[in-house]
């Protein structure tokens, strides 16, 4: 769990300048920061305000995907337009019922918004402010249980039960029994009535506005500083951005190390690396997106090998080779690569897949499948993503 907590609070650091967290816990209003490229679209910055409505600690919280404040009685098509929303890069604004840590429900107004880099119009962040929203309060039965406590604390009445003593017991004891019958009815509407959908008023939507733009407003600020410079508009684009970002979800669930480059753009740049490739490298996702992959070759790669991978992504073939590459830390391993193209629904190559087994670990993992078969499974799951995903941008 910390080292969750850490790597989701270093990849938001490397975005922004150190001061931004303190300007952000400035802002009074209740939301969180995610983060579409790590895998799992974790929560990596949440307010004061929103941990203290929640009741999470920011231990708790951060690493989570937001999820984890969905209960039974949340409606399952607000979950699908908050999706839809993220994986079409779009801001959403819809009321929806969410939990407390302790088990209470509460209706909150959610409004969402992309974080865009001014460098390549990639999505950096999700930005989802929440107002809680008010309900009336309801009155029915107060009446009754105010005319009892009359009875029970008002003077002039109880002189009148004093005199009266025979009809007015049966008639407190009766009403006793109904305001308490009452009593049970009135929670139980209660709890339907929390239920019950509940919107947001112009003023909730205000507030809600009014957030998103300070906050994006102090990240556009403090990301300056970084050179890594964001905004709340895609400032360029480039054919793949929308789709490569949309695809962030579902190649977070492969568990195996690979980068996805953009086979439309000049270089090859990776457009998508996962957990297992920042692990087996050593890098950060920051320092590893827009490269071209010949980074990871190092003075003892054989030049031979390089060009043979060259030649398989000119002619658009898939290859395999063993290859010496570099970590980080420059400590090389041998690499059991991958390379295959990924067709989009139209039959274009819009990517190039590498996949990375390092060798020395085979014999290890000698009961699972052999390489081959695992980097096959993973070009087939990622074909499927990909003109899955493009044949829904054709439609729509």
């Amino acid at each position: 769990m910390e080292s969750q907590l850490g790597l989701c609070e270093e990849s938001f650091d490397l975005r922004y300048s150190g001061w931004v967290r303190e300007a952000l816990n400035e802002l009074p209003d209740c939301f969180t920061i995610t983060d579409p490229c790590a895998s799992g679209h974790p929560i990596v910055f949440a307010s004061n305000g929103f941990l203290k409505m929640v009741g999470y600690s920011k231990e708790e919280v951060i690493g989570r995907n937001g999820r984890m404040f969905q209960g039974p009685d949340t409606d399952r098509r607000s979950i699908m337009v908050i999706r839809e929303a993220i994986r079409e890069e779009r801001g959403v604004e819809i009321s929806m019922l969410n939990y407390r840590k302790d088990g209470t429900p509460f209706w909150m107004l959610f409004q969402m918004c992309p974080v865009f880099s001014k460098e390549d119009g990639r999505v950096i962040n999700f930005v989802g402010v929440q107002v809680p929203l008010s309900r009336r309060p309801r009155f029915s039965g107060l009446r009754l249980r105010s005319e009892m406590s009359l009875y029970e604390d008002g003077g002039g009445v109880r002189d009148i039960r004093c005199c009266r003593r025979e009809v007015c017991s049966d008639s407190v004891l009766e009403r006793g029994r109904a305001s308490s019958v009452e009593s049970v009815s009135s929670l139980d509407e209660q709890e339907d009535e929390i239920n019950k959908p509940c919107q947001a008023n112009e003023l909730e939507k205000t507030r809600a506005s009014v957030a998103i733009n300070n906050i994006l407003s102090v990240l556009t600020h403090y990301s300056e500083y970084t050179g890594r410079s964001v905004c709340g508009k895609r400032c360029c684009s480039t054919a793949n951005s929308r789709l490569v970002s949309s695809l962030n979800i579902s190649l977070g669930r492969i568990k195996q190390s690979f980068v996805l480059t953009d086979a439309l753009l000049p270089e090859l740049p990776i457009v998508y690396a996962s957990e297992a490739f920042l692990k087996l490298t050593g890098y950060t996702r920051h320092e590893v997106l827009g490269r071209n992959c010949r980074f990871l070759s190092g003075t003892g790669t054989d030049p031979t090998t390089q060009f043979q991978i060259r030649e398989c992504i000119r002619s658009q073939q898939a290859c395999s080779v063993r290859i010496l590459n570099y970590r980080k830390d420059r400590t090389s391993f041998w690499n059991f690569l991958h390379i295959s193209p990924v067709r989009n629904a139209s039959g274009k190559v819009s990517f190039f897949v590498g996949i990375q087994i390092d060798d020395h670990c085979n014999d290890r993992e000698a009961h699972e499948l052999i390489p081959e078969m695992r980097q096959l499974s993973v070009v087939g799951a990622i074909r499927v993503a990909v003109r899955g995903l493009s044949m829904g941008a054709s439609t729509s």
